[in-house]
C-alpha cells in the first residue's frame, strides 16, 4: 500500500544530478532531524560527499575527504575505523544508538557523532536530493 504523500517526514528540493552542493553537518543534521550526541563543535565542518555501509572492511577501503559515514552499525569499532579512515562524522541510523564507549573514543578522536531514526536508504536518499553524492 503507498503511503500517504502528506506524511512524508522531509520536504526536499532535489539537487539535479550532474550538481554537487556542500553541506555542513548542522545541514545534514536538520536535513535528516538527526540527533547530535558529540561533536557540537564540529558542526560547521563541510560534507561533500556520503558513504553508507555496515561493513567497516568497505569503509576502509574509501580514498576521499570530507564525507559522511552513514552505518547502521552502532559499535566502538566504527570510531575506531572512521578514525583510520580520517571519516570526522558518523550518522547512526535505523535507531541505533551511540554507547558510551563510542562517544568517548569519538571525542578523543576529534568526530562527530549522530543519530537518526531513518533508514539507510532514506538518509541516503535525502542526502542526494539535497546534493551530496556518493563516494565513488
Amino acid at each position: 500500500m503507498l503511503q500517504d504523500a502528506s506524511k512524508a517526514i522531509h520536504s526536499v528540493t532535489v539537487t539535479p544530478a550532474n550538481e554537487t552542493r556542500v553541506l555542513t553537518i548542522r545541514d545534514v543534521l536538520e536535513l535528516t532531524g538527526a540527533r547530535l550526541v558529540c561533536g557540537e563543535e564540529y558542526l560547521n565542518k563541510p560534507v561533500r560527499m556520503a558513504f553508507a555501509s555496515d561493513l567497516m572492511s568497505d569503509v576502509l577501503q574509501v580514498e576521499a575527504n570530507d564525507f559522511v559515514l552513514i552505518t547502521g552499525l552502532a559499535h566502538p569499532q566504527v570510531i575506531r575505523t572512521a578514525e583510520m579512515a580520517d571519516i570526522g562524522f558518523v550518522l547512526l541510523v535505523r535507531n541505533k544508538k551511540a554507547t558510551p564507549e563510542m562517544i568517548g573514543l569519538a571525542k578523543q578522536a576529534g568526530i562527530a557523532v549522530a543519530e537518526s531514526k531513518n533508514s539507510m536508504y532514506q538518509t541516503s536518499g535525502l542526502l542526494f536530493g539535497a546534493g551530496i553524492r556518493p563516494v565513488s
